[in-house]
């Protein structure tokens, strides 16, 4: 009987034995079967390529036509930079211009051309210069000294008869006070033993100018129109004495700019001959001259 349940034993266990080897080789076959479909899905859709989201597709185009319009811009504002003209200054415009002597017509088209801005046609005949209060312009060969002794030959005399304070006989304008301090230095064939007034702003305070105008005779002043300008209208200066008012109108400054080319100089200029000064150039008690 154990004979009987050993064979048994034996026989089922071959038979489970033969079983279980035949399921496994069935189960190991159907595994290596699903791994080959799974490599060859895998490798179909890794081949099959993916279409895009058409959003996607979208910003995709977008981004090369965006940057390409940018740099567009960005082109057409360095041409619209360098077609830009460059404004022309005062100092271009003279370079290439000729010296030319001033003439009494610059002045009085000057005159004319500014102050008709706040001036009726009617008031501008009683602010034009007349012919007859100018003296003859320089021609670019004068020194100071000898124009000046052209235009007023009789200074000795004028100058000897000159006793009233606070007033001058002859008055010179120029652009700065570095120039004035050079037309005095140039000037000393002609003064003589006058007394000269230094008429600016820089390094001399208005109060000393008053001072010396206040204590001694004073027969020649050279300034600026600025300075001249404010002791007219704090009446220290008198007007009453002046006969010759001399212009430097033909130097040139380092950017080439003459007395009326500097804006701020021709604004002074053109009030200081409205206060009083015209009106004296039609009483003919006042000489003109453009040095």
């Amino acid at each position: 009987m154990a004979d009987d349940l050993g064979d048994e034993w034996w026989k089922s266990d071959g038979v489970g034995a033969g079983g279980g080897s035949g399921s496994g080789a069935d189960t190991s076959d159907n595994e290596e079967k699903q791994k080959d479909n799974n490599m060859a899905e895998m490798m179909q859709e890794e081949s099959t390529p993916v279409p895009l989201s058409p959003k996607k597709d979208n910003q995709f185009a977008l981004q090369p036509q965006e940057c390409f319009l940018l740099r567009a811009k960005e082109k057409k504002e360095k041409v619209s930079k360098t077609k830009k003209r460059r404004k022309k200054k005062i100092s271009d415009i003279l370079a290439k211009s000729e010296p030319k002597p001033g003439v009494p017509e610059d002045l009085q088209k000057l005159v004319m051309d500014q102050l008709s801005v706040k001036h009726s046609v009617i008031e501008l005949e009683e602010l034009k210069l007349p012919d007859s209060c100018f003296l003859p312009a320089n021609d670019l060969s004068h020194s100071l000294s000898s124009y000046l002794k052209q235009i007023c030959p009789k200074w000795a005399k004028f100058r000897k008869n000159h006793k009233e304070k606070k007033s001058l006989i002859m008055l010179i304008i120029c652009s700065s006070a570095l120039r004035a301090l050079e037309l005095i230095r140039s000037m000393t064939a002609f003064k003589g033993d006058c007394k000269v007034l230094k008429l600016f702003a820089k390094h001399i305070k208005i109060q000393e100018q008053v001072k010396l105008l206040e204590k001694g005779v004073v027969h020649l002043g050279v300034g600026t129109p600025g300075r001249i300008k404010a002791l007219i209208q704090q009446d220290v200066l008198n007007l009453n004495s002046l006969k010759y008012l001399v212009f430097d109108w033909n130097w040139r400054d380092q950017k080439l700019r003459r007395l009326m080319d500097i804006p701020e100089i021709r604004k002074e200029v053109l009030e200081l001959l409205e206060m009083r000064l015209i009106s004296l150039c039609r009483a003919d008690s006042l000489k003109l001259g453009l040095f």
